[in-house]
C-alpha cells in the first residue's frame, strides 16, 4: 500500500467525511456508535466469548487495584495534605475528604485509560477478530496491508505507553483542581470524563487503523477533523467503564463501536450489507 503523507492525507479524508451538523448533534451521534457497537457484538455469541476474556481477567486485577486505593485513600489524603495538619478538626476533615474524592477521581481516570490500553495489549488477537468481522459486515476493509501480529502487538504496546503517558500528565492538573471546593466536583469530573473519553476513543480505533498502515499521528489527526464525535463515543465509553463491571461487559462492544467510529472518520461505510 502507498501511504500518503500525513498531511495530504488528513485533509483529502476529512474534507470528504467533515460532518455539517451541529456539535451536540454529532456527540451524540457518536455516543450512538456504542450502542451500535453493542448490537453487532450480541448479534455473535462466539465473538462475546472472545472478547470477555481478556476483559474479564484485566477487570478483576483493576478492580482490586482500585479497592486497594479506596482502601488507603485516607491516609493518601492526609499524605498529600501536611500543611492542614495544624488546622482545626473540621477544616482539615473537609480538606481530606475533598483530597480523597480527588484521588479516587485521579484513579479512576488513569484506571479506566490503563485498563483499555493493557487489555487491548493482552486480547490483541480477540480484539483484531471482532474488528474484522464487523467490518466485512460493513463491506470489508478497503486498502487493507497485511501486518505481522508481532509487528501489531509491538505497535499497539508503544502507542499505548504514550497514551497513558499522556495521560497521567493530564490527569495531575486535574487532580490539583480537584482540591478547589464545589469546581472540584462539579466542573473537574466532566473534563475528566471529556479527557478520557477522548484518549478511550483515541485507544479503541487503533485495530481498524493499524489495519490499514496508519499509526497513532494519523488516526488522532483524523480523529480532531471530527472531534464532537470522537468524544461522544469516547465518553460514552468512559461513563460505561466506570459501572461496576461495564468494563468487562462493554469493552468488546466498544472495539465495535471504535470500528464504526474508524470507518465514518475516514469517510467509509458504516452501514451493514
Amino acid at each position: 500500500m502507498r501511504r500518503q503523507p500525513l498531511g495530504s492525507a488528513v485533509v483529502d479524508v476529512t474534507s470528504m467525511a467533515r460532518p455539517v451538523t451541529g456539535a451536540a448533534t454529532r456527540f451524540f451521534s457518536g455516543a450512538g456508535l456504542l450502542l451500535r457497537g453493542i448490537g453487532l457484538y450480541v448479534r455473535s455469541p462466539k465473538l462475546m466469548l472472545l472478547g470477555i476474556l481478556p476483559a474479564l481477567i484485566c477487570g478483576a486485577v483493576f478492580l482490586a487495584a482500585f479497592a486497594l486505593l479506596a482502601w488507603f485513600v485516607d491516609d493518601l489524603a492526609a499524605l498529600v495534605t501536611p500543611f492542614a495538619d495544624d488546622w482545626s478538626a473540621t477544616w482539615r476533615s473537609l480538606l481530606r475528604v475533598v483530597a480523597g474524592l480527588a484521588i479516587l477521581g485521579l484513579g479512576g481516570l488513569l484506571g479506566v485509560v490503563t485498563f483499555t490500553a493493557v487489555t487491548l495489549v493482552i486480547g490483541d488477537p480477540f480484539y483484531e477478530t471482532i474488528s474484522e468481522r464487523v467490518e466485512e459486515r460493513l463491506g470489508g476493509t478497503p486498502d487493507a496491508v497485511d501486518v505481522p501480529f508481532w509487528s501489531s502487538l509491538r505497535r499497539s504496546l508503544a502507542d499505548s505507553v504514550r497514551l497513558v503517558a499522556l495521560s497521567a500528565l493530564v490527569a495531575i492538573p486535574l487532580f490539583f483542581a480537584g482540591l478547589i471546593p464545589v469546581v472540584g466536583q462539579t466542573v473537574v469530573p466532566v473534563i475528566g470524563a471529556a479527557v478520557g473519553g477522548w484518549f478511550l476513543a483515541v485507544e479503541l480505533v487503533g485495530a481498524p487503523f493499524y489495519r490499514r498502515g496508519m499509526r497513532l499521528p494519523e488516526r488522532r489527526a483524523l480523529l480532531r477533523a471530527d472531534r464532537p464525535t470522537a468524544l461522544g463515543f469516547g465518553v460514552a465509553v468512559f461513563v460505561c467503564f466506570l459501572i461496576p463491571l461495564g468494563a468487562v461487559l462493554v469493552m468488546p462492544a466498544a472495539v465495535a463501536g471504535a470500528t464504526l467510529l474508524a470507518r465514518r472518520s475516514l469517510g467509509q461505510s458504516v452501514e451493514e450489507r
